[in-house]
């Protein structure tokens, strides 16, 4: 069932993954409270992958990181949905504050591995069939090899890991640390 997650489930993840940008416009208009750049760079970095890597060879469909992909990303969005509704009701419960603030910490640089293992895999299948690859014509002259763009993204990729994991560091500290206020005034 590994190998079939993809097929079994593909569709929904496209479609969530694609609901997922309403969380840009949600912090735009006020809703949430979250940093628009990092939360920008997640969305985007699951979007690539999933549409541009994933979706786009049918050899990557079938293997096992798609799988592995689909529960990392699932479970940080489980949590961090639970927390953001119950947040926006008034209810703030310290073990989901916690689990939220610490979880993704240890999860999302593994989910950038993943993603990261992901393109990798797909390198092959994009050189041997030239998937995005472009050349232009005369007058211009200039080619787009997209296994080149890939491996250049991947330096992207670890670049905004380091950028997102400073920003949970520190959205994990003020949420912490004023849960703990609360608790010690009451």
């Amino acid at each position: 069932s590994l190998a079939d997650t993809f097929y079994s489930i593909g569709l929904v993840m496209r479609l969530c993954q694609l609901l997922s940008v309403l969380e840009i416009l949600h912090i735009l208009v006020g809703i949430d409270k979250s940093r628009l750049i990092p939360r920008f760079l997640q969305i985007t970095e699951r979007i690539v992958v999933l549409f541009v890597v994933i979706n786009s060879q049918e050899e990557v469909q079938g293997k096992y990181i798609v799988c592995v992909l689909f529960f990392l990303w699932n479970l940080l969005d489980v949590v961090r949905y639970t927390y953001n509704m119950l947040a926006r009701t008034g209810i703030n419960y310290l073990p989901l504050t916690w689990l939220n603030f610490s979880l993704c910490i240890l999860l999302y640089p593994l989910s950038v591995l993943a993603k990261a293992f992901a393109i990798c895999i797909s390198l092959p299948y994009f050189e041997t069939f030239g998937t995005y690859s472009v050349k232009l014509p005369f007058p211009f002259a200039f080619s787009i090899y997209f296994p080149y763009v890939l491996k250049t993204y991947l330096l992207v990729l670890f670049t905004g890991m380091c950028f997102i994991i400073q920003n949970l560091f520190s959205e994990r500290k003020a949420h912490l640390e004023m849960g703990n206020f609360k608790k010690k005034r009451s």
